[in-house]
Order: C-alpha cells, then sequence, then structure tokens
C-alpha cells in the first residue's frame, strides 16, 4: 500500500505543477490590482480617478481603455487621444497626464462631473493585460445656507431656515442646538429639478438657549455625506423676539431694536431729502431773481 502511493505522489506532483503552468500560461499577465476606496465628487467639480500600474512600466505607446458600464470613457492608442471612440458624454471631459505615462500612471482627469457619471470604471492596459476598478459617487453640490426667516410672535421665537441644492437621491434635514440636541422641525420642502437634483429647505423655530447657536444638517446616508452650515443668534434678537409672550406674562413689552434702528434710519433719511430738495429749490430762486435783476439794470 505504501509503495503504491509512493509510486502515484510523484505523478500528482506532477500533475499539480502542469495545471497550474497551464493556469498561469492561460491567464497570460493579467491581474487584477485591487480597487480604492470610492472617490466622491461635487456636481461641477473636476476630479482624478486613480490609476496606477505596479510595478512602474511604461505605457506611453501602449493601448489604453477606460470605460463605465459599455461606454468608452477615454481610449489611448499611438500616443493620443483617440477621440473618435470616446461616447459623446465624455467628449472634452476626459484626459490623462501623458509625462505620467512612462511612470505607469494611468490616472483619468473627468471634468465637469455630471450626475450621470456616477459609477464604477475600468482602467484597462491592454498590452499588459492588466485592469483596475474606481467607483465615482457623486455628492452633494452645495453646502446649506442658514438664514432669518422671521418671528414666531405665538411661540416667542426666532424662525430659522435653512436651504441646500444639488442633491441626489433625496436628503434628510436636521436642525441641532450647540449641545447637539435635536429641535423640533416640521417637514423640509423639497423640489426637483430639471437635471434630477434636489433643492432641500427647512424652517425652525428657536428660542433663548445657551450660546444660541444652531446647526443645520443636510444628510445623505447612502453615499455617507455630510453638509452642515451654523448660525448664533444675539441675544437681544431673541429676547425682542419673544415680547409677545411677556406681555401676555404681564412683563414690559421691550421695543425690537430692529424697527426703532429702522424708524429713526428712515424719519433721518426723509429729513435729509427735504432738507436738500429745499436748498437746490433756494439756489434756483436765487439765481432766477439774480438774474432778473442784471437784464433790467442792462434795459
Amino acid at each position: 500500500m505504501d509503495g503504491l502511493v509512493l509510486h502515484f505522489l510523484p505523478g500528482t506532483i506532477t500533475g499539480l505543477v502542469f495545471c497550474l503552468l497551464l493556469t498561469h500560461y492561460c491567464k497570460g499577465q493579467s491581474e487584477s490590482v485591487d480597487s480604492l476606496q470610492p472617490i466622491v465628487a461635487r456636481v461641477g467639480d473636476d476630479v482624478v480617478l486613480p490609476c496606477q500600474i505596479k510595478p512602474s512600466v511604461d505605457v506611453s505607446a501602449a493601448t489604453l481603455e477606460w470605460k463605465r458600464s459599455n461606454l468608452f470613457v477615454l481610449v489611448w492608442r499611438t500616443g493620443a487621444d483617440f477621440k473618435r471612440q470616446k461616447d459623446p458624454s465624455y467628449r472634452g471631459r476626459t484626459s490623462l497626464f501623458p509625462d505620467e505615462l512612462k511612470h505607469g500612471n494611468v490616472s483619468l482627469k473627468l471634468s465637469d462631473v455630471k450626475l450621470s457619471d456616477k459609477g464604477t470604471y475600468r482602467c484597462y492596459v491592454v498590452e499588459k493585460n492588466r485592469e483596475m476598478f474606481v467607483e465615482l459617487v457623486v455628492a452633494p453640490g452645495c453646502s446649506p445656507v442658514i438664514s432669518l426667516s422671521g418671528m414666531d410672535r405665538d411661540r416667542g421665537g426666532v424662525v430659522l431656515q435653512c436651504e441646500s441644492r444639488g442633491w441626489y437621491p433625496e436628503p434628510e434635514v436636521l436642525w441641532l442646538d450647540a449641545e447637539g440636541h435635536l429641535l423640533s422641525a416640521g417637514p423640509p420642502e423639497t423640489v426637483r429639478g430639471p437635471d434630477d437634483l434636489y433643492t432641500v429647505s427647512s424652517r425652525v423655530t428657536v428660542d433663548k438657549r445657551h450660546n444660541n447657536s444652531f446647526t443645520c444638517r443636510v444628510q445623505q446616508n447612502n453615499i455617507h455625506q455630510t453638509r452642515e452650515a451654523h448660525i448664533h443668534v444675539p441675544d437681544d434678537f431673541l429676547l425682542s423676539s419673544s415680547s409677545s409672550a411677556d406681555g401676555i406674562m404681564g412683563r414690559t413689552v421691550p421695543v425690537l431694536p430692529i424697527i426703532t434702528g429702522l424708524a429713526v434710519s428712515l424719519a433721518v433719511s426723509i429729513m435729509v431729502i427735504l432738507a436738500c430738495v429745499f436748498f437746490v429749490w433756494r439756489q434756483n430762486r436765487t439765481k432766477t431773481k439774480k438774474r432778473s435783476r442784471d437784464k433790467a439794470e442792462k434795459e
């Protein structure tokens, strides 16, 4: 029995080695480089999709292909960009770094990123039979903007509005105070534009709190993207906005500093305008009388 095993063992090892060599021969120099972390870009930005061949070899004269699904993003042949084979949606927006090709750097520059550009890209060196895959995620285009929308007399607080554009899919909007506690706000308003991007806006009524600092957070969990904006509301403004609630409780109602300032400014402006008009009218009248008097003297 042992002799039988020893008899077949060399043949088995030889067969395994032959299979391995045959497999390697059939595959040639094929090598799949490990994919990198997804590349995140915003709509309208320029982005570089990395592709580095290792070990570094000169691929400037090789045939290089960048594809997304079945679309040719870029084809490099005989040392030049073969534009005729490029998909129309990518024409004028993709390029390589020619000086880096001799170092094996086949990275792709994609300009003016569009929402439709998202997906998996394949970098392929034909002669070397090497490829690499890069995932492009198109993220939000704009950070949120917070503005003072008005005052809520019933609740005695200030109304803040937050708006953010260029999202896909539809994002979530959260309001937080300085301690990170969620604030109660109504459902956000969402508008989808012709470019399929969403614009979201949300309002919240805030009152006097520690630091009077508030945060609007717009987030898209699917692509793990978050944009934030912060605002600090002065104490005087919050105290003034709660005047209606103080009046109900029998307290003295303070005058709004902003309204008072506007009234004073308006009154001063009117007085200045009237003074200017009177001055011009007086000057014209004096000149008219002088001309009449001179004319009479000459006659």
